[in-house]
C-alpha cells in the first residue's frame, strides 16, 4: 500500500466585499480567500469510485470529471475533510468541488487554467445538481488571494458566465473581521433561486439593483487601487444596502451588520447569509469590533 500513487488538493474559503450577488447577472464582484479555512481532498486508484465520508458533491464532482476530463476519473478512491464553517456562506460547498477536482487532475496528470476550473465547479452544482450559484467563488477560490472579477465584460451581450479577472494585491485590504452565527445558518440556494426567478421574469427593481452592484464592486476596485480605503467602505455598506432593499434577510444576519458598524466597521455579507465581513478603518477599532461580535454571540476571526 506504500506504493499507491497519492494525490492532494486543497481550496480556501472565500468572502465577497463587494458586488455580491450580481455575479450570476452580468455584474461585478471582489472578493478574497481566507487561509484560515479550507477544504481537502485526496485521491488515489481503486477498482471503482469510493468516497469517505460520502457526499453528493463529491460524487457529482468525479461523475463530471470523468464525463468531461478522463473515463480513469471514475477509478479514483477520494477522501476529504474540510475547516470552513457551513451554511454560512463561506464558500464551503465550491471549495470542497475545487479540492477534489484539484486532486484528481493531480493524479490523473491533468492540468486546468483557473478560469476553466472555476467554470467546471460551477457547472458541478448548476448542472449536475440544480443549485442556483453564481461563478464568484469558484472563480476566487480558483485564483486565491484578492480578484476582482467583472462579468460583464466577456459571454453573449457582454454578460455570458465567463468575463475579466484580475488579482490585486491583499495587502491593499484594511484590517478585516469574519463573523457568523450558526443559528443563522441556512441553505446557500435558497435566496439565489428565488432572485434568479425574480430576474428571469424581468422584475426591474432586480435589474437596476444588479447594475448597482456592479458599480459598487468596480468602485471598491478603484479605491483599493488608489488608496482610498474610505471610498472603499462606502461601496462596502452599499453592496449590502441594495442586498437589503431586494430581498427579506435573516435578523440575526442584520443584527450583525448594524452592530459592527455601531462599531465603527463597514460591513457586508461574506455570502449567501450566515456570515459577515466587517471591514475597520484601522487594526484598533478591529478589536472593538471583534470584541462587540464576540458578546453578541458570535463566531469571530480576524482574517
Amino acid at each position: 500500500m506504500t506504493n499507491v500513487k497519492r494525490a492532494g488538493g486543497a481550496a480556501l474559503a472565500r468572502a465577497a466585499l463587494a458586488g455580491n450577488p450580481s455575479d450570476g447577472y452580468g455584474g461585478a464582484v471582489l472578493a478574497v480567500t481566507l487561509p484560515a479555512w479550507r477544504a481537502r481532498a485526496q485521491a488515489v486508484p481503486a477498482a471503482e469510485p469510493e468516497i469517505a465520508p460520502a457526499n453528493e458533491l463529491v460524487e457529482a464532482t468525479v461523475r463530471r470529471f470523468a464525463r468531461e476530463l478522463g473515463p480513469a476519473g471514475l477509478e479514483t478512491a477520494v477522501q476529504w475533510s474540510t475547516s470552513i464553517p457551513q451554511r454560512v456562506g463561506l464558500g464551503s460547498s465550491s471549495a470542497l468541488v475545487i479540492a477534489v477536482v484539484r486532486a484528481l487532475c493531480e493524479l490523473h496528470g491533468l492540468e486546468l487554467e483557473p478560469d476553466r476550473l472555476a467554470a467546471f465547479a460551477l457547472a458541478v452544482e448548476n448542472e449536475d445538481l440544480g443549485i442556483v450559484a453564481g461563478l464568484q467563488d469558484r472563480v476566487a477560490q480558483a485564483y486565491e488571494g484578492l480578484t476582482f472579477m467583472d462579468f460583464g465584460a466577456g459571454g453573449e451581450n457582454g454578460s455570458g458566465p465567463h468575463g475579466t479577472y484580475e488579482q490585486l494585491d491583499p495587502a491593499l485590504l484594511p484590517p478585516i473581521v469574519i463573523a457568523w452565527r450558526t443559528d443563522a445558518a441556512g441553505h446557500s440556494g435558497d435566496i439565489p433561486a428565488a432572485l434568479h426567478a425574480r430576474h428571469r421574469g424581468g422584475e426591474p427593481l432586480v435589474a437596476a439593483a444588479m447594475r448597482e452592484l456592479a458599480d459598487a464592486a468596480r468602485g471598491a476596485r478603484d479605491a483599493l487601487v488608489e488608496g482610498d480605503l474610505g471610498r472603499f467602505a462606502t461601496s462596502v455598506d452599499r453592496t449590502f444596502d441594495l442586498r437589503r432593499g431586494l430581498v427579506e434577510l435573516d435578523p440575526l444576519c442584520v443584527e450583525m451588520i448594524e452592530l459592527a458598524r455601531a462599531s465603527g466597521a463597514s460591513a457586508n455579507y461574506t455570502g449567501s447569509g450566515g456570515a459577515i465581513v466587517a471591514i475597520c478603518p484601522d487594526t484598533s477599532r478591529l478589536e472593538v469590533v471583534v470584541r462587540a461580535l464576540s458578546e453578541l454571540g458570535c463566531e469571530v476571526a480576524r482574517a
